[in-house]
């Protein structure tokens, strides 16, 4: 599939992307800190919902007409690997609820990895239109400028993201071969093109120290340009080891980790993993250049089990 976009329409777009937390009538900053919802419990739908809840309310992120799009990662079908789909349809029906007028999962991965992991089913329950996109097809991605990128002086983002008021962005939180780490900002290299993503990658990403560096100065970099309304973590179960791919030991927190700040969260989401943040480059790096809060002195975590 693939849609035309004029150059300056995608750059209107993605600036609406950004100021999608501005949306109806309320705000999930604090003047003093960044705001991150935990829920914990057995029913992943019902997490979510509390989640976005403590946030404000759907209505905050999507106005009714709004067209949105999720990015959802279904990279393995390992458990553990891939977002829960009682996560994903929690998500969808919010919404909904919020009045969108379209919803659609965008993806480069191949169709069989929507079957294998039965978020396909979700999405034809709901009604929802699952578009996917070749990686390799460099006729479907635009080319964007980085501002102040250091790695990256520029990005090929998947074209078709401009047809979208909203994004929503919905990664697993799981380990990484290179930087032990994937979260909201590493989730979206989902909207990158396969010949961009590849440079990411040096031939020591796994073991070389500068290596692993220059892949999370990368993922910091594409975060500059694409700048999701909301982040809806999977912290629900995960692998620990022989990610991002697995299979690998699972934990199984059972919580669901939403907010704003890509920084905050995944913050959160390292040290489910029994990481520490400042360990984390991208989780720094993201933090020092502008993107978000990672000093918990400065995020304000709201809590519930349901």
């Amino acid at each position: 599939m693939s849609h035309e976009l004029k150059r300056r329409d995608f750059l209107k777009a993605g600036a609406a992307m950004g100021a999608a937390v501005a949306f109806g009538r309320k705000t999930v900053f604090a003047a003093e800190a960044s705001t991150v919802a935990v829920v914990q419990g057995g029913d992943y739908g019902k997490a979510t919902a509390k989640a976005v809840e403590l946030l404000g309310g759907m209505q905050g992120f999507v106005r009714k007409g709004s067209r949105v799009a999720i990015l959802a990662n279904v990279q393995s079908r390992h458990p553990g690997t891939f977002t829960s789909p009682a996560v994903l349809k929690a998500a969808i029906g919010l919404l909904k609820g919020a009045g969108a007028s379209a919803v659609a999962c965008l993806s480069l991965q191949p169709v069989k990895q929507w079957e294998d992991t039965g978020l396909a089913g979700i999405l034809a329950d709901e009604g929802v239109e699952l578009k996917l996109f070749s990686s390799k097809d460099e006729s479907l991605f635009k080319t964007v400028a980085v501002p102040g990128g250091r790695a990256l002086t520029e990005a090929r983002i998947l074209a078709d993201l401009g047809n979208y008021d909203v994004l929503v962005n919905m990664p697993i939180t799981k380990d990484h071969a290179g930087n032990k780490f994937t979260g909201t900002m590493k989730n979206l290299m989902g909207l990158n093109a396969s010949v961009s993503n590849r440079s990411f990658h040096k031939p020591n990403w796994q073991t070389d120290p500068d290596d692993i560096a220059h892949l999370d100065q990368c993922i910091v970099d594409l975060n500059k340009v694409i700048k999701p309304a909301l982040n809806i973590a999977d912290a629900t179960e995960f692998i620990t080891t022989n990610g991002p791919f697995g299979p690998g030991e699972l934990a199984k927190p059972g919580k669901v980790v939403a907010g704003t700040d890509r920084v905050a969260v995944d913050s959160v989401c390292a040290r489910l993993l029994g990481l520490k943040p400042e360990s984390i480059i991208q989780i720094v790096r993201g933090a020092e250049q502008g993107l978000g809060e990672m000093d918990p002195g400065r995020i304000r975590i709201r809590e519930a089990k349901v």
